[in-house]
């Protein structure tokens, strides 16, 4: 069964670190694509991954379209390489849209196949991916004037991912909040929002309905006092390890309904901690678009 990887830019060693520790091989890599012979593994620093691979010998630019639109109707280019040529056989396809999501849009839902060129006549084919978006980069209607960071796509691409939001009268923890880009957007879906941080949130952000500022750390919160909540949110700055900590204090308090936070590396990867976070019931670990050298934790109960 063959596989690929679609590394997110910039991180390819990290995952070919993660792909080498779950002694997946790679037999052949394409720029950022990592192709391997080993059954697929849940790989966080893939933004895509291909599924049942197959190399397709073509002999022309409409052959290329015509095996893949044998295969299915729907189909993401990934091109560094032969671009002009792969634009031209895209362009032989069926139109994909991919129109940026709005608040509360979910995740397209039809199937999306990708698709790159190794050589002027080898096509490399998957009709069936992990990510519902061309190369794993969804986009989004950005608001450039409410929030006061564009950290707030982060969650906003976590919430997609879920297929799950906050709603009207769900109680809300935002750790690390300031200046309140997560708080913005939970605001957004009209919950009541808890914003900790030892620092205030931008003024805006904190005269919205609904959003209480309480100045303290977030790692001094008591779940039996504090808790229970819908949705506990976290940005904050820390050591993967006490972020962990927090996270399980709160789960085996059972004082979370979801919880949604980024794993940020403030050196190497630790990716023992990765998978001590992966373990965790319920667990997803992801880097998301919008993620920089950190991931992003969502649990579900």
């Amino acid at each position: 069964m063959t596989t690929a990887y679609l590394a997110a830019e910039g991180f390819e060693a990290q995952l070919v670190e993660e792909l080498a520790l779950a002694d997946v091989r790679v037999r052949r890599r394409h720029h950022r694509l990592f192709v391997c012979d080993d059954p697929p593994i849940a790989a966080a620093w893939a933004a895509n991954t291909w599924y049942e691979v197959e190399a397709i010998t073509v002999s022309s630019i409409g052959d290329a379209a015509k095996a893949l639109r044998e295969r299915q109707r729907s189909w993401a280019m990934y091109a560094p390489d032969h671009h002009g040529r792969a634009a031209l056989v895209q362009a032989k396809l069926p139109h994909v849209s991919a129109r940026p999501l709005g608040l509360g849009d979910a995740a397209p839902t039809a199937p999306l196949g990708s698709w790159t060129l190794l050589a002027p006549n080898v096509v490399l084919a998957a009709a069936r991916c992990a990510s519902p978006f061309p190369n794993g980069e969804p986009r989004f209607v950005e608001d450039r004037e409410g929030p006061p960071s564009r950290a707030y796509l982060k969650l906003w691409e976590a919430l997609v991912r879920l297929g799950r939001w906050p709603s009207v009268g769900d109680r809300c923890l935002d750790l690390g909040a300031s200046p309140g880009g997560w708080t913005w957007l939970l605001a957004r879906f009209g919950a009541d929002v808890v914003a900790v941080d030892r620092a205030p949130l931008d003024p805006t952000v904190a005269a919205l309905p609904g959003v209480t500022w309480r100045q303290a750390s977030a790692f001094g919160l008591d779940p039996a006092a504090d808790g229970p909540v819908d949705w506990l949110c976290s940005d904050v700055v820390a050591y993967p390890d006490r972020l962990l900590e927090l996270v399980e204090r709160w789960i085996e308090a059972d004082a979370a309904g979801a919880v949604v936070c980024t794993i940020k590396f403030q050196g190497p990867t630790d990716h023992e901690i990765v998978r001590r976070f992966a373990a965790l019931p319920g667990a997803h670990v992801w880097h998301l678009h919008h993620n920089k050298h950190e991931l992003t934790l969502a649990v579900l109960h």
